[in-house]
């Protein structure tokens, strides 16, 4: 089993990696909403080139965290976003809401 992380990077990136789905989601969404409130950086990266599979909670997690930028007032964006969460955004017509920087 892929272990599951999510960690923040001196230029403001939050790097998701391994699985994220029902049963790694609770504690990421703890962990991301506490390395936001934390980050000094003017603006948020949300990486996904490490996230190896993703169910719709992963898609809930991106959204949950640009929910979280917004609160702390920084402009964010989605790197690498792997193909079952863009099918899954674009099936819940979402494919807009996440290419917004």
């Amino acid at each position: 089993m892929t272990e599951s992380a999510v960690r923040l990077g001196d230029a403001g990136e939050l790097f998701l990696s391994g699985v994220l789905d029902y049963r790694t989601g609770p504690e990421l969404r703890k962990q991301g909403q506490a390395l936001i409130k934390t980050s000094t950086a003017p603006a948020l990266v949300l990486d996904c080139s490490a996230v190896t599979k993703s169910s719709s909670v992963g898609l809930s997690l991106l959204l949950c965290f640009m929910r979280d930028a917004e609160a702390a007032k920084k402009p964010v964006s989605i790197r690498a976003l792997p193909e079952d969460m863009r099918e899954i955004a674009e099936v819940s017509g979402l494919t807009e809401l996440l290419a917004h920087p």
